[in-house]
């Protein structure tokens, strides 16, 4: 981390890649303490739109000359990108040839919060709907925290949560060792599942970075029971520090008690279903705990929480129908969410609709996501979403499928296309998943309203 840089003295920053979910919670923040804040990104999007409401400037193509005038000044303007941009992408290469400040997304989050009371939320999964849980609470129990987040909270509509410049929330992210450059007081690691190989190579390479995270801790570091970490332990296990237990579920609502070191409260209540969410309820509860925040206030602002915008969230709800959106792009993740559908509803027709998200991860776990996807009864594969990443070849959605086909039959590779998605629909009796990181999102919306008719 280039340590020695003061961003306070910057009047312009600009953003490559501003709509990304980090990005645009930065460029936000920027925004609202009266900087001059511009950026690119390749796609308009709600994000994108919601930044331009806010009176950021942000064009579309990689272009010099789209550049405003007031952001080619050296001096004034601090340049802030992720690492997601391909190596020859004209706007950063221009940048760095003439000299400017540039630093990556992960940096500027770490110079924010140097000097902060830092939360930060880390873990392969979890760590988004973690984090905003804890960002939450502790809004709504006064401690007036600025958190930083890695998606849109339902109560907030926003991936910003705005408070004083002496307390943090962060979502700490492992893709390219990122939360490294962060100054953890206290923490969290929800999980630590393989994944990011393309940029670790190994499993074990990443669980070493997750180590070298812990030990930027300077305060109290929690840890989900049975990870290999030394820490304070949350789980469902009895031996964990702090136990969610008799865990139950009441008007679509998860209803649970909390047995903490020093007491127990019952009853909890949040509107998120599945043991995934109860942990990551659980590890912000410890968090919050631990900062002196009382479980009884912790409890009424966990009642109150809305949610996260595609985690999760059901979009149709009928006696025939039901439409789930969520994020979900790793096998484990997916298996979370199979688990909590077959919960909920246990005697409906279970259908998947997957996009798959990056070749390499496609490549890397080809075996797990067949075997969680092929739970489902019908399992319809979008084309792999590319993100960051150039085609591999023989790695593709028909490939996939074979391998779906050793565990279920009832698998087909279906266009991007909102009806053909609604023609390949059991329209009887049927919970339909959406899940994915890329632009599945969008999509969602459309095969919304082709299934109205229904």
């Amino acid at each position: 981390m280039q340590n020695n840089i003061d961003i306070t003295t910057y009047k312009n920053l600009f953003f490559i890649g501003i709509g990304g979910i980090g990005m645009s919670a930065l460029a936000r923040y920027f925004s609202e303490h009266g900087k001059n804040v511009a950026g690119y990104d390749k796609v308009t999007t709600t994000i994108t739109n919601n930044l331009q409401e806010l009176g950021i400037t942000i064009y579309f193509e990689d272009i010099i000359s789209k550049i405003p005038k007031a952001f080619l000044e050296k001096e004034k303007t601090l340049i802030v990108y992720t690492p997601a941009i391909p190596k020859n992408h004209t706007t950063y290469n221009y940048f760095k040839d003439n000299g400017f400040t540039i630093l990556k997304r992960a940096e500027v989050l770490g110079l924010i919060t140097k000097n902060t009371y830092c939360f930060a939320v880390a873990g392969t999964h979890g760590k988004t709907t973690t984090s905003t849980i804890l960002g939450h609470v502790l809004k709504e129990t006064g401690v007036n925290a600025t958190s930083f987040l890695g998606g849109i909270s339902e109560n907030y509509k926003s991936n910003l949560i705005l408070g004083n410049n002496k307390i943090s929330v962060v979502e700490a992210d492992e893709y390219d060792r990122s939360f490294l450059q962060l100054s953890p007081n206290t923490a969290c690691i929800t999980s630590m599942d393989a994944d990011h190989l393309d940029i670790y190579g190994a499993s074990e390479a990443l669980e070493k970075s997750f180590k070298d995270f812990a030990n930027l801790v300077s305060d109290k570091l929690f840890v989900r029971y049975g990870l290999t970490l030394n820490g304070i332990t949350f789980g469902l296990e009895a031996a964990a520090d702090y136990q969610a237990k008799n865990i139950r579920i009441e008007n679509g609502m998860s209803v649970f008690d909390v047995q903490t070191p020093k007491a127990t409260i019952s009853d909890i209540k949040i509107q998120l279903v599945g043991k995934h969410n109860i942990l990551n309820a659980l590890a912000a509860l410890a968090m919050a705990n631990s900062y002196k925040v009382p479980l009884t206030e912790i409890k009424k602002a966990l009642f109150s929480f809305k949610g996260i915008k595609r985690r999760f969230n059901i979009k149709i709800n009928t006696k025939k129908l039901v439409l789930i959106d969520d994020y979900a792009h790793h096998p484990t993740e997916i298996n979370a969410v199979y688990e909590t559908v077959k919960t909920l509803y246990p005697n409906k027709n279970k259908t998947v609709v997957f996009q798959p998200h990056l070749y390499s991860r496609t490549r890397d776990f080809a075996e797990d996501f067949a075997k969680e996807l092929a739970q489902f009864d019908t399992v319809l594969l979008l084309d792999i979403y590319p993100a960051r990443e150039l085609p591999i070849k023989g790695v593709t959605s028909l490939w996939l499928a074979e391998k779906i086909k050793k565990y279920s039959k009832n698998v087909q590779c279906v266009p991007f296309d909102a009806t053909s998605i609604k023609n390949n629909i059991n329209k009887e009796n049927v919970v339909i998943a959406m899940l994915g990181a890329g632009d599945i999102g969008k999509m969602v919306e459309k095969v919304c309203k082709t299934l109205t008719t229904l």
